[in-house]
């Protein structure tokens, strides 16, 4: 007799692995979008602390999603990694450190973007500084936190290039899946240098994350609807095929 324990199927950690992914890409568009699109006004730090005070339960809601998104990034990198260990163990972990990489930046980043509400919730300290001040450096914080957020996108779109060459070698998720993954990848390379080295230059990227958008929502909805091809995950890493 024996005591191994059963073995969890692949299926299940694509389907747990596509929920995840799915969370954070609403929470990671609704705090972008719904939040600092409407709260941060660009090159107006009246506008935007005024907006910020008038909306703080908002702004803190965009803190709850961006640290939702975070904890839920580094289980799914934890799920990727054993899903494509099976093609390369040292590329998958490799693609996990980038992604693990990318979510502490993000993560200790959001003490950027929260400084901005200590700074105009009236907090004992800003009475060191005039109001004109105040909405100066909290409009600094939010910017901080706008380049903080792009470094951590290097270290993603270096987790995609990987990500996208296991998917596409794996046999077991579709190459065109891979191909998109890894271009996503570059788009985020080439976003965050150029935004950092020639800000000049970055508006004219912006229409190019449509990329991005699309690849992860594939590899979201492929996970969950299709998972991965079981039996052939099972040739990889030479276990018995179960039906």
């Amino acid at each position: 007799m024996s005591d191994r324990a059963p073995e969890t199927s692949p299926q299940v950690y694509a389907r747990v692995a596509g929920v995840l992914y799915l969370v954070i890409i609403v929470f990671g568009i609704g705090a972008e979008v719904f939040v600092r699109g409407n709260l941060i006004v660009p090159g107006d730090a009246v506008a935007t602390a005024a907006k910020i005070a008038a909306g703080k339960g908002l702004f803190r809601a965009g803190f709850a999603a961006d640290s939702i998104m975070a904890l839920c990034d580094v289980a799914l990198a934890v799920l990727l990694y054993v899903l494509l260990q099976p093609v390369s163990k040292t590329l998958a972990l490799m693609a996990a450190a980038f992604r693990l990489t990318q979510t502490a930046v993000i993560a200790l980043n959001l003490i950027s973007y929260y400084s901005a509400l200590l700074l105009l919730d009236g907090a004992d300290y800003a009475a060191a500084f005039d109001p004109a001040q105040l909405n100066a450096l909290a409009a600094f914080a939010l910017d901080k936190h706008a380049h903080g957020y792009d470094l951590g996108l290097i270290f993603f779109g270096a987790s995609c290039l990987v990500l996208g060459y296991l998917i596409a070698r794996s046999g077991y998720l579709p190459k065109l899946l891979g191909a998109l993954v890894a271009l996503a990848g570059i788009v985020y390379l080439a976003g965050s240098y150029t935004l950092f080295l020639a800000p000049d230059a970055a508006e004219a990227i912006q229409p190019a994350y449509a990329i991005p958008l699309v690849s992860e929502v594939a590899l979201c909805l492929w996970l969950l609807v299709r998972g991965v091809n079981v039996k052939r995950w099972r040739e990889r890493i030479g276990a018995p095929v179960v039906a």
